[in-house]
């Protein structure tokens, strides 16, 4: 059977695992990627699945954490992402980073090595015609304004727009270790997957008032008015919602223990290994608008960083996101014309992974929908059922507005809660303990994923 090419617009994590989904069932693909042709913002290279804000997927760890489930239910499903990662990963305790690179170079290389693979670079402007027949929108964060425009005149609804931002990244043999040292909190993982420096009280409030009172980077126009999404937020607005904030958040000094001083540290800032190499150090947390003179001036007045040398310097970037509850459909095709579906962040899904996770789930949607098979979303016990459930409406009762969707990151509260009160253990049944839960709903949600693997492979 001759079927047509699909096209993608989008080359990050959701377009290309999205290509790799419909190549493994032979169904050949067009990818289009403007980055080669026009730049954007925030990107430093043309490569295909380019990492900006952060080198890590977040946490491994399957059985307690959302994100490592997701991970695991990735794997189960073919994902390019995870198996890049697998071959270019670098410490980082008990989460999953990666060279960045290494990373990049692995996917384009497997998607430009497949025979049914064609890369087109070009800015796509306009709503693709109608003679390209399904398509996948995986534009990401950085969509660019006239697509985005053009998406907005079929929808009818008003852009959400926020900013992730960049943490800076410092070159490693610039670190004062008589002052510095390597632990991960409560010696996770290796035990020593991040580098700390340390702070007393006096020199953390001074570090307050220097982000807080710091000259930030002018917002240009379309920069005004911006809610900053939780879970990448620039220190400077962190600190302004009280002194304390930070030192009990990214800098807080919990499970560490300074080898140079008897002294308990009030506040610890962490960096994290950003390169396969391990010559460049992530400064953990430490996304912010603050102009670069001022960053170098402050940030070299932690200890341990006096003399330090930066590889790149904070900054924030435009994420462009779709009212997708009231937009798409439980199959991410948009209600008003089917024949485009939507993958990654634009979708709003907030991460890396869930990014890569949606375009998953738009490739076997749309490749089960080429071949003519029937599918249906993973269960809502499983990450992937429970960000589909989200993004497409399940997050609050109704269809959504757009004055109260926000982009999500996955975890276990967007999951429905455990039906039973008690399970097994040593052959006897006893009521689950909160430190059971999340354990419970890993296992719940991998069991539930392969029955729904099975009977899609079935059907």
């Amino acid at each position: 059977m001759s079927i047509s090419p699909i096209h993608i617009i989008g080359g990050g994590m959701a377009g290309t695992e999205a290509a790799w989904q419909l190549l493994q069932r032979d169904i050949p693909v067009i990818l289009h990627e403007m980055r080669g042709i026009k730049t954007t913002n925030a990107h430093q290279t043309d490569g295909l699945a380019e990492l900006v804000c952060s080198n890590s997927f977040r946490s491994d760890d399957t059985e307690n954490n959302a994100v490592g489930l997701l991970h695991e239910e990735m794997r189960r499903l073919g994902s390019l992402m995870m198996e890049a990662a697998e071959v270019a990963k670098v410490p980082a305790g008990s989460a999953l980073a990666v060279d960045r690179d290494v990373f990049s170079d692995y996917v384009q290389s497997k998607l430009l090595a497949h025979p049914l693979f064609t890369l087109e670079r070009g800015e796509v402007d306009t709503i693709p015609p109608e003679d390209w027949g399904n398509v996948i929108i995986a534009t990401g964060p950085l969509t660019s304004e006239k697509l985005a425009q053009a998406v907005l005149d079929i929808t009818g609804v008003d852009e959400l727009q926020f900013f992730d931002a960049i943490a800076p990244i410092v070159y490693k043999d610039t670190i004062n270790f008589d002052k510095a040292w390597y632990q991960s909190r409560y010696d996770k993982g290796d035990g020593a997957d991040y580098i700390n420096c340390p702070m007393t009280k006096e020199q953390y409030y001074q570090f307050i008032e220097d982000i807080t009172d710091g000259e930030k980077s002018d917002f240009k126009d379309w920069e005004q008015d911006i809610p900053f999404f939780e879970g990448c937020m620039p220190i400077e607005v962190m600190a302004g919602r009280g002194p304390e904030t930070l030192a009990f958040g990214p800098m807080k000094p919990v499970g560490l223990t300074n080898p140079h001083s008897d002294e308990k540290p009030y506040a610890v800032v962490q960096l994290r290994q950003d390169n396969k190499l391990g010559t460049l150090y992530n400064m953990v947390g430490f996304q912010t608008k603050l102009k670069y003179g001022h960053q170098k001036d402050t940030f070299r007045k932690i200890p341990g960083l006096e003399k330090a040398e930066f590889a790149r310097l904070g900054g924030l970037h435009r994420n462009t996101f779709i009212n997708s509850p009231k937009l798409l459909d439980d199959q991410l095709r948009l209600r008003s014309m089917p024949r485009l579906r939507f993958a990654g962040q634009i979708t709003g899904v907030e991460g890396y992974v869930e990014s890569g996770a949606m375009g998953i789930m738009a490739g076997r949607f749309l490749a089960a929908e080429a071949l003519g098979e029937e599918i249906t979303p993973p269960p809502i016990v499983t990450a992937f059922g429970a960000l589909i459930n989200h993004i497409t409406g399940g997050h609050i009762e109704g269809a959504g507005t757009a004055k109260t969707f926000q982009p999500m990151n996955v975890n276990f509260g967007i999951m429905p809660p455990l039906e039973e009160k008690k399970h097994e253990v040593d052959g006897r049944m006893v009521k689950i303990k909160r430190k059971d839960r999340k354990p419970l709903k890993s296992k719940r949600a991998l069991e539930a994923l392969e029955v729904w693997l099975h009977q899609t492979e079935k059907r």
